[in-house]
């Protein structure tokens, strides 16, 4: 294992937030990725503020950074395939056209991270007819992905369908590994089941992409207790960088490298900008990227 075998990303969600686009908003593209410049950061993802292709790609080259993929919020449950397909393809495209690697992709059916609603306690289940229309359409989104040299990764979140370790292990033992992957996030399963260790190890193999996210616990365990939504628990400080909360990354770090992993792994931590100067978490991260995982690569 090398280090350039690592792309080490940084996610927009901690200078501007889509789900509350006023927060953030003073933060303009060209700071954003100058910053990720500056914190050492060799790409990011797309937010919903970037621009067409051409003038994000003119801003990217001028800096040197790359784009790693894109969120896509799917109904496939609550629309049928064939809409979903128009949608995507569209998606795909730009994707493309910014050189993407992957196609981050959630089913947002009966979602409640964008609500009021207790993330903790009111999350959506799919039927088992449910499931199945869900199944076959990520395999049908894989290979339309495929298409445009893209990998489709599955993001599992709080307040979805696809959310606990079990209904990971049955979006995963019911689509085609050929055709979609997993994006694994340590914060979302963390404060989902309380571990992050066990989804790491039982699907490695389908891992084509990762979310570094870290959690406060102490924040996490009061907005449980408070029955707080998505939303208020991250404007809370649930969620952070690598190293300033309560999950082991050297653990997870080193599992990646021993099963030889490639590809991205993105700093993302949605938090209030105005409290969470995004450039002074951003070099917090580096810096522990620097210090405690760098160290386990073998030369």
């Amino acid at each position: 294992m090398k280090t350039e075998d690592i792309l080490w990303g940084i996610a927009p969600i901690g200078w501007r937030n889509d789900d509350i686009p006023e927060i953030g908003a003073e933060n303009t593209l060209q700071h954003l990725l100058s910053d990720i410049v500056v914190a050492g950061f060799q790409g990011t993802e797309v937010g919903g503020f970037f621009p067409e292709a051409k003038i994000l790609n003119k801003e990217l080259e001028l800096r040197n950074l790359k784009i790693a993929g894109q969120w896509f919020s799917s109904f496939i449950i609550r629309d049928g395939i064939e809409k979903v397909e128009q949608d995507f393809h569209q998606y795909c495209k730009f994707l493309q056209e910014v050189r993407a690697d992957v196609a981050v992709v959630s089913e947002q059916t009966y979602s409640v991270q964008g609500t009021d609603k207790n993330v903790f306690d009111e999350k959506p289940y799919f039927t088992d007819e449910e499931w199945d229309v869900l199944c076959s359409g990520l395999n049908r989104l894989g290979e339309i992905s495929g298409e445009y040299g893209l990998n489709l990764v599955y993001h599992h979140h709080m307040g979805t369908g696809v959310q606990t370790l079990s209904e990971i292990d049955r979006l995963m033992e019911n689509t085609n590994p050929n055709v979609v992957h997993l994006l694994y996030d340590t914060g979302h399963i963390y404060v989902s089941d309380g571990d992050y260790m066990t989804l790491l190890h039982k699907h490695i193999n389908r891992i084509r992409h990762v979310h570094f996210k870290d959690a406060r616990r102490e924040i996490m365990e009061r907005c449980r207790k408070e029955g707080k939504s998505f939303q208020q628990s991250f404007l809370m400080g649930m969620f952070t960088v690598p190293g300033d909360g309560c999950v082991d990354f050297t653990e997870v770090y080193q599992t990646l490298l021993e099963y030889n992993y490639t590809g991205w792994i993105v700093v993302e931590a949605e938090q209030d900008p105005s409290v969470a100067h995004p450039l002074e978490y951003a070099l917090m991260a580096r810096k522990y990227i620097n210090e405690k995982l760098n160290p386990l690569v073998k030369r």
